[in-house]
């Protein structure tokens, strides 16, 4: 949807670009520039800058980039009118009224507004005699009435239509319950409650509202838990359970389990920093939430093999996220709920701190799968273990842990050092060999890349750049510049040309920040690159030497001036915000 440009502008002035991203990023000024650890990658070097003047943060590492409108919405994981709507409550401004937008935004509201209410008869329903056996496992399973509470924990009964009713006298109509996932349509057309017989846990976001809900059986049902679907308001990839009560806690770190009884009970016993995933695996998305919040996650999975192997996949995703994984071993119980009912808080408080780190757990597990005492598994031990070492990022930690294998295998340090080196020098030989093979690929694969844009003429694009990093950074200079977009090998470059143009002859401010409703995140991000390079001068002759080679690459390319040039012409008017 489009909002109006000067809306637009105004908002992005009252959201300058340092403040709103200074509440999420720790920044530190550099000359011009403010720089911090960027939020949207593991790091330990600050690569994440921030140029207020320009109105826009680019990371050198990852190479996310854009306006504040973008950064709100990777940050947040919003749609653009969703940040546009947040940039707009925090600044105290009226969004303007559009119809499309308000359509989308009032159904949305309606379904927030709808699962809240649904919450609240699930929670009233509990109370009812109809509730008589979840009160029953609420008890069985130690819930205090705090923690029923808390959670908002409720029970749908054991009918076809009792909230499709309560519902639709309270004003909602049925494709509202469906669009929300908690109605189904039956095979005659007919509809259902899709919850039925269960106790209900509400799935609230991190900004404290009711997306969708968990039910579990209270019968021989299956499902045994049965989750809401994906709705315009429900991911399960972009959401845990328990993460809106988690993300204040002050105990520094984030334990993640398995189910959602796991995580209310280690909120009952006090460790406020419990959160469970939604049905699914780990998601990377997942892993970019909890590294907003913490930089410690420590994973409380199952011991068995399929707890083992959701703990194998999430390791990677967590530490590219940037965060410290720990791994809590329990014995004697098979679940952290279990463990706390057996032996108190302060036991488990014990086993949080002795948790193992990512290293230990995956050789602890590698190990366990072989008998030592026998020579022939012990040799293969010790393979598998060098190749697991090497892959380690520093060889403090190879040489470390090297030497404990070593130990436990009954062999020399040197022995298993040396097995390490031969396996890492593999392991870089492999890298080299996948870099080859880049490297030969063929000549079409091999187009000069700039940050994941192609360019098709290098010399013409260089120029481009430049001439859009003088523009931008002297907005009056446009006056000299008599170019057609068209004119540009790099249809991206053009249309930023051609939209300071516009804005420029409009009498409006140029900056790449009042264009983000016209490009995508991934084209805001390369713009964000090419004028984030710290090469511009503004200097006239520059200029025209920019405005000279444009002109010569493009007369080379077009010699006839003919169909080509045209069909481009064509293909920029069809980009999204194109002609003002």
């Amino acid at each position: 949807m489009a909002f109006p440009a000067v809306f637009l502008d105004e908002l992005v002035q009252r959201n300058p670009i340092d403040e709103v991203v200074g509440q999420y990023v720790s920044l530190t000024r550099k000359g011009a520039n403010l720089f911090g650890l960027c939020p949207f990658h593991g790091e330990k070097t600050a690569s994440f800058s921030v140029a207020p003047d320009k109105g826009i943060y680019y990371c050198f590492g990852c190479h996310k980039g854009g306006g504040v409108i973008n950064f709100i919405m990777e940050i947040e994981s919003l749609s653009y009118p969703d940040a546009v709507r947040f940039l707009a409550k925090r600044a105290g401004m009226e969004v303007p009224e559009d119809e499309t937008y308000r359509a989308q935004y009032r159904k949305q509201e309606r379904l927030y507004a709808l699962c809240k209410d649904a919450a609240r008869f699930f929670h009233a329903q509990l109370m009812e005699p109809a509730g008589e056996a979840a009160r029953a496992y609420i008890v069985k399973r130690g819930l205090s009435k705090s923690t029923v509470t808390r959670f908002g924990l409720g029970f749908s009964p054991n009918e076809w239509a009792s909230l499709l009713d309560a519902m639709t006298k309270k004003g909602y109509t049925r494709e509202e319950l469906l669009d929300a996932g908690l109605a189904v349509r039956g095979k005659n057309g007919g509809m259902y409650d899709r919850f039925r017989n269960r106790l209900m846990f509400p799935i609230i976001d991190v900004r404290g509202a009711v997306i969708g809900f968990g039910g579990r059986v209270m019968d021989d049902s299956t499902p045994k838990y049965l989750n809401s679907p994906e709705t315009s308001i429900f991911n399960k990839r972009k959401n845990l359970f328990a993460l809106n009560v988690a993300k204040k806690s002050k105990q520094g770190r984030i334990i993640l389990t398995e189910g959602y009884m796991d995580a209310i009970a280690l909120h009952q016993y006090g460790f406020d920093c419990a959160v469970a995933s939604l049905g699914t695996s780990l998601t990377e998305e997942h892993a970019a939430m909890l590294a907003k919040y913490t930089k410690q996650v420590v994973l409380t999975y199952d011991g068995d093999e399929a707890g083992q192997n959701a703990t194998r996949r999430a390791i990677p995703m967590l530490e590219k996220a940037g965060v410290q994984v720990r791994v809590l071993r329990m014995q004697g119980a098979k679940d952290p709920d279990e463990f706390l009912k057996k032996y108190g808080a302060d036991r488990f408080s014990q086993l949080l701190d002795r948790s193992e780190n990512q290293a230990e757990y995956q050789l602890e597990s590698l190990r366990r799968k072989f008998d030592l005492t026998d020579d022939a598994q012990r040799v293969e031990f010790l393979s598998k273990a060098a190749e697991l070492i090497s892959s380690f990022p520093n060889a403090v930690q190879r040489e470390v842990y090297g030497a404990r294998v070593a130990e436990a295998a009954g062999v020399t340090a040197e022995t298993m050092k040396l097995e390490v080196t031969k396996a890492f020098k593999r392991r870089m030989a492999r890298e080299r060999k996948k870099q080859e093979k880049i490297d030969l690929a063929p000549a079409q694969q091999q187009q000069p890349k700039v940050r994941g844009i192609r360019y098709d003429n290098v010399r013409s694009a260089m120029a481009e750049e430049g001439l859009l990093r003088t523009v931008f950074k002297e907005p009056a200079l446009l006056d000299e510049v008599t170019l057609d977009a068209q004119q540009f090998s790099s249809e991206l470059l053009g249309a930023a040309y051609h939209a300071a143009q516009m804005r420029w002859t409009q009498g409006k401010p140029v900056s790449l920040a009042a264009l983000e409703q016209e490009f995508s995140p991934g084209e805001m991000a390369h713009l964000s690159a090419v004028l984030a390079k710290d090469d511009c001068t503004v200097c006239e002759q520059a200029l025209q030497d920019y405005i000279r080679i444009i002109r010569e690459e493009n007369a080379r390319a077009h010699p006839a001036g003919g169909a080509a040039l045209l069909q481009m012409a064509e293909r920029m008017k069809q980009r999204k915000g194109y002609g003002g």
